[in-house]
């Protein structure tokens, strides 16, 4: 493709830089909402919160973010529709990360907790739409990516509901709150390893070549959460209790336990989020690196490991500059967040989010952890809950799509009239 020649490096580079700009958006307002309910209920630092994030965030993207890379990168469009035109797509997906980018700024300026999912789907629709044809757009996978942004968030309250009302039962509304912590609460961190790690051996280690069959991946998921749950109780053991005897204390104590389980859930949340929304800036950065190397559309092919290492960085440099605004937000204004409601919210954000890269549906962290919150918020009254905040939070969401998919439109066109 003669077209390509003189502008490979322009449009790699360019790739680059928005899709920097892009991870950055997605750092300063989705990382912020993966780490808000353990920033918000005290029970990790902003610092420990940038530590975590950059660890697991790239242990997620790298080992179980394939099948959402794909979906952003090939679901959304038909590629077949840019085979005449390759740099159409070029344009568009460059389009679409700047648009996303933008709009990322501008919530994360407001302190609004909205979708990158949103805003790159929309993004990604909007130029294909507009710069090709309504039928460029797989409306299918469109389809029932718009409903999981309805139920996941749903899935994620009725099990942060269900987690928070079993450590009500279990442990809060007990004789002595305080054993009952230390014993069960390295059943739950069990849960949060062998959730996560059979999700990630059963989709994301294929992706680095290792195959487990025959029930091994049940065994090593096993192993994994014997590992935290020791792990956990080896922590809580050094945890130092309030000695005095009164019910108030007890409690205190209880809190202090699951401060110290929210670090694991923390980290279970960043690598959720890695797994699932670091697709949001790699899969167009991937496409028109793709194109711009070869010229042509391949139906699959490998992501480089610089731009999954890019987009990383981007995210964990967003969080540390601009992502208290948005932690402030979720983490402190929607309800009340101690340790015990933080971590219901979090596991349950954490596997719904897991599950959903393991289908490869690109879901919303900011709407499944959001409905997380209001899960928890509902086990204690609706009373628990500022609905205005949640109101604004709402109207944030119904913005973000028709904002992305205006955005890239615009930034489309600019791009085809500077290229042309």
């Amino acid at each position: 493709m003669e077209f390509l020649t003189d502008t490979t490096t322009i449009y790699i580079a360019l790739a680059a830089i928005f899709g920097v700009f892009m991870a950055w958006g997605i750092g300063a307002n989705d990382v912020a909402n993966a780490m808000a309910t353990s920033v918000g209920s005290k029970s990790i630092t902003i610092k420990q919160a940038l530590i975590i994030a950059a660890i697991f965030e790239f242990a997620g993207a790298y080992l179980a973010g394939g099948q959402v890379t794909e979906t952003i990168r090939n679901g959304l469009v038909d590629m077949d529709a840019f085979s005449a035109k390759p740099e159409v797509l070029v344009w568009g997906m460059l389009g679409s990360l700047l648009a996303a980018g933008t709009w990322l700024l501008v919530a994360s300026l407001r302190g609004w907790p909205v979708s990158t999912t949103h805003s790159i789907v929309g993004a990604v629709v909007g130029f294909a739409a507009v710069g090709v044809g309504v039928d460029a757009v797989n409306w299918s996978t469109v389809g029932t990516t718009a409903v999981s942004w309805v139920f996941s968030p749903m899935i994620s309250g009725v099990l942060a509901f269900l987690i928070f009302m079993s450590l009500q039962k279990l442990v809060l509304n007990t004789k002595n709150p305080l054993q009952n912590a230390i014993k069960y609460g390295p059943f739950y961190l069990f849960m949060v390893g062998f959730v996560l790690s059979l999700l990630t051996i059963k989709k994301g280690l294929k992706h680095v070549g290792l195959h487990l069959d025959n029930g091994m991946d049940l065994v090593l998921s096993v192993v994994v959460g014997i590992m935290i749950a020791l792990l956990g109780r080896w922590l809580i053991s050094r945890v130092k209790f309030d000695e005095k005897v009164d019910r108030r204390s007890h409690f205190a104590n209880v809190e202090k336990i699951f401060a110290v389980m929210m670090v694991f859930t923390a980290s279970a949340m960043a690598f959720a989020h890695g797994s699932n929304d670091v697709a949001n800036a790699v899969g167009p950065m991937a496409a028109v690196i793709d194109v711009a190397q070869s010229g042509v559309m391949a139906a699959k092919s490998s992501v480089p490991s610089w731009v999954l290492l890019v987009g990383a960085v981007g995210i964990v440099v967003g969080l540390a500059t601009y992502g208290y605004k948005v932690i402030q937000t979720v983490g402190n204004k929607i309800t009340e967040l101690t340790p015990t409601r933080g971590f219901s919210a979090e596991i349950s954000t954490a596997m719904t989010v897991v599950m959903a890269s393991y289908t490869g549906i690109p879901v919303s962290t900011t709407h499944t952890l959001v409905g997380a919150i209001l899960g928890v918020g509902f086990a204690r009254g609706i009373a628990a809950i500022d609905l205005r905040v949640v109101g604004g939070i709402f109207m944030s969401w119904v913005v973000t799509l028709p904002a992305g998919a205006l955005l890239s439109v615009i930034f489309f066109y600019l791009l085809r009239g500077i290229f042309v």
